[in-house]
């Protein structure tokens, strides 16, 4: 088998992936989004159900480019996004989950880490990337959030995974006014998060050096 460099793997993935797909509804900005959510995951059927809502795209590289900082609700999301690249756009990560303190609030108000962590993130940085790849707990206390005027989610990737209350928490954050990247239904993921973050840094990162 012949010996392939890692951009050559990436470049050859990508080859395969915009052939097995063909053509597709997304535009020249979505794609690059959906195509690394379909290479971290080897789910061609992405290509149908990715959705994105409000300009998601546009909305969240605009937002890196400004800066702006991206909270995810576990360490697993976290881990996969790309440390140099959150660099050369000076964009700050951050991940409540494992402050010392949210065991035992989550005990005394019998409500989950995950939707704590992501409250009290919704407190201190509302206006953040807010990142959810694992807990449909930590989506739910973002639309919460929304609703009561505390968070202004610059953009929200919507990727829960499981089967309780991940539909639904979907649902309820394509129906609030702020720009969403998610995919019904019960499927998503930590690589499937990381990997939409990703690709919509490799966007803000060419846009900055056209200086556009």
């Amino acid at each position: 088998m012949q010996s392939l460099t890692p951009d050559e793997i990436y470049a050859e993935s990508f080859r395969i992936i915009d052939e097995e797909v063909g053509p597709h509804r997304f535009h020249d900005r979505q794609w690059p989004v959906v195509r690394r959510m379909i290479h971290a995951s080897g789910d061609l059927e992405l290509a149908r159900s990715v959705v994105f809502s409000r300009d998601a795209v546009e909305a969240g590289v605009r937002a890196l480019r400004e800066h702006v900082p991206i909270v995810t609700d576990v360490t697993m999301v976290a881990a996969g996004i790309s440390k140099p690249g959150l660099a050369s756009l000076r964009v700050p990560l951050h991940c409540f989950i494992e402050q010392a303190d949210l065991a035992n609030e989550a005990a005394e108000r019998q409500l989950t880490r995950s939707y704590c962590a992501m409250e009290r993130a919704c407190r201190e940085l509302g206006e953040a990337i807010f990142v959810v790849g694992n807990a449909p707990t930590a989506l739910m206390a973002i639309c919460e959030a929304v609703r009561t005027g505390v968070a202004r989610p610059r953009l929200v990737v919507a990727l829960p995974v499981g089967f309780v209350s991940v539909t639904e928490s979907k649902q309820e954050v394509l129906g609030l006014d702020v720009p969403v990247i998610s995919l019904p239904g019960r499927k998503g993921g930590s690589p499937l998060a990381a990997a939409a973050v990703n690709a919509l840094i490799l966007l803000a990162q060419a846009e900055d050096d056209r200086g556009s």
